[in-house]
């Protein structure tokens, strides 16, 4: 893949936000029309190493970012395409102040957990699309 950032880290259980707001249809429609896919309810959530970290950073300033458009009361999400080994998927940046730097969140059309055999602890590096 040309043109990546390499992010990994550690396979953690998440709160479940991310599953509530892959349930908004209007959040669904969005990911199906710019990714093409329709989102498995739920997210994988990465706890990234210290370096990660820091590379995470330029997702920020990247003009290829895809966005969620929010209806009221609600945030913008940066997503960009992505794949763990040969699998496609997605990663979500909650433009909500606050959110921790040092987690991931990716999106596929199928369980990550199950296809993939990973348990919490489990390392994980996501090779994103810029």
């Amino acid at each position: 893949m040309t043109n990546c950032l390499v992010l990994d880290g550690k396979v953690i259980s998440g709160s479940g936000e991310g599953k509530k707001y892959l349930k908004l249809g209007w959040v669904k429609k969005q990911i199906k029309q710019k990714l093409g896919f329709t989102p498995f309810l739920g997210t994988l959530n990465l706890q990234l190493s210290a370096e990660s970290q820091k590379r995470r950073k330029i997702l920020e300033t990247q003009k290829s970012a895809l966005k969620i458009n929010p209806v009221e009361g609600y945030c913008i999400g940066l997503i960009f395409p992505a794949n763990i080994g040969e699998t496609p998927c997605c990663i979500v940046l909650p433009q909500v102040e606050g959110y921790p730097q040092n987690l991931l969140e990716v999106i596929a059309p199928v369980n990550l957990r199950e296809f993939l055999h990973l348990n919490d602890g489990d390392a994980l590096a996501v090779s994103i699309k810029l």
